[in-house]
């Protein structure tokens, strides 16, 4: 750890997402969302689990910011949820939702801490969803402008830091082409058409939170899993190269570039959307800094019978029987523990993208906890947090542009499609009794940010 030399004004802090923590699913007039319908669909979560109650945050969230305190956090990224808002998308505004999220940002600010919001985290308003097709209309990027515009005028007073989405590929990705997240759908015009209006809605709430306060700080935060070729072959570098800009490069280029990516555009030119004039100036609206979330890398083959692409992901989820069969380690996720990623991204946007501010909005790991003797010891998350560290301070140190790091997340959650049984957080929650325990990797993260601070 003393190894690690990260500026005093770096800032660390921990992440969470409100349908993965709040509760509360439809108290003080909250709307449905589109996770509250997808969770209590038979099968689609592992064990039926659901987050109606998930860590009970819209009631606990004073013990919460105890625990924050605690560990000493220089700033907590949470997001608002659009349906507590805006129970149908538009229209009439929900005041208590409003309210709650005025009294847990003057928490955060009494306790010391700087709140960093995210306006959308996937729970989109069920009724959007359901009257317009979500993002798959672009309208919906104009009622997202509506909603900012209510968020940041009620909170924009004491809130500087905005992320507009959350990671628009996984929501496209897995909730409309794979179909294992909210809203459930399998299809390939689905999946452009979300990606570029997420994009575009980021565009217009950045408008929106400039119009309001031209000192708050705005950005977005995007996936990013560096996608490696499965073998030395041409094929599979050409391969990985075409993943890489579905995934990743996808919303890299057309924010940073002002265009979406080549081959990728050119294969996909069937499927990608309209773009209407002014499109991409919106989307690529400079923004102050951007959020990273990153957890691991991908390997891509070559597969003739793959339309398109002809590309293959081969690493992701990894059965638990394969662990230890190759020597590599493995979060309980399934994802390979390679420290390294985070550098590469780094580096990456360092080289490639004009080296804005980053932050890492997330990086952590999920691994088998259990409590004995009122304890938790977690030493592989420990490792996991210092490794990746490492690689950060280490592209910090060649000239990325690093202001900060997010934890996630800050509490065991609802982790999707996984349900309760992934835990990913530096706070133990036992989801019967709500019994909050610190974890080892929390004492581990605090001492590191006493470290930072001189203490």
């Amino acid at each position: 750890m003393n190894d690690m030399k990260f500026p005093s004004n770096f800032i660390f802090g921990a992440a969470t997402a409100a349908f993965q923590i709040e509760g509360s699913a439809y108290a003080d007039g909250k709307g449905p969302s589109i996770w509250d319908q997808f969770s209590h669909r038979k099968g689609k979560i592992r064990n039926g689990d659901t987050a109606d109650i998930a860590c009970d945050h819209y009631k606990r969230y004073n013990d919460d910011l105890s625990l924050m305190k605690e560990l000493n956090l220089d700033a907590y990224r949470f997001s608002v949820s659009w349906p507590r808002i805006y129970p149908e998308g538009t229209g009439k505004i929900n005041q208590k939702g409003l309210d709650f999220y005025s009294r847990l940002t003057d928490g955060l600010l009494e306790k010391n801490i700087e709140p960093f919001a995210t306006l959308f985290h996937w729970d989109l308003p069920l009724a959007l969803q359901r009257k317009y097709g979500g993002f798959e209309n672009r309208d919906t990027s104009d009622y997202f402008a509506e909603y900012t515009e209510t968020v940041v005028r009620h909170l924009g007073d004491r809130v500087k830091n905005w992320i507009t989405i959350n990671e628009p590929f996984v929501f496209a990705a897995c909730g409309h082409l794979l179909g294992v997240h909210a809203p459930g759908k399998r299809s390939l015009t689905a999946y452009f058409k979300v990606i570029h209006n997420l994009l575009l809605a980021h565009g217009k709430s950045l408008q929106v939170i400039r119009g309001i306060n031209p000192d708050s700080r705005a950005g977005i935060s995007l996936s990013y899993s560096p996608v490696h070729p499965a073998t030395d072959s041409e094929k599979d570098r050409q391969a990985s190269l075409l993943a890489n800009q579905f995934m990743n490069h996808i919303t890299l280029s057309p924010l940073y570039n002002g265009e979406y990516p080549e081959p990728l555009r050119r294969k996909m030119r069937f499927f990608i959307p309209k773009i209407k004039d002014g499109d991409m100036k919106i989307i690529s609206s400079p923004s102050d800094f951007l959020g990273l979330n990153v957890y691991t890398r991908d390997h891509a083959l070559h597969k003739w019978y793959v339309p398109f692409l002809k590309s293959w992901i081969v690493s992701k989820k990894i059965p638990e029987a394969e662990f230890e069969k190759n020597g590599k380690e493995y979060t309980s996720m399934g994802w390979e523990v390679y420290p390294d990623a985070i550098y590469e991204v780094l580096k990456t946007v360092q080289n490639d993208y004009g080296n804005p501010p980053v932050y890492i909005t997330e990086n952590g790991a999920a691994f088998n906890d259990s409590v004995m003797d009122g304890k938790v010891h977690d030493e592989k998350r420990i490792r996991f947090l210092q490794g990746y560290l490492e690689k950060v301070n280490a592209a910090s140190r060649e000239g990325a542009d690093v202001r900060g790091y997010f934890c996630w997340s800050l509490m065991d959650n609802f982790e999707w499609a996984e349900g309760s049984g992934k835990r990913f957080g530096l706070v133990y929650v036992d989801y019967e009794t709500q019994e909050r325990i610190i974890k080892d990797s929390g004492y581990w993260f605090k001492n590191l940010i006493c470290l930072k601070n001189g203490e």
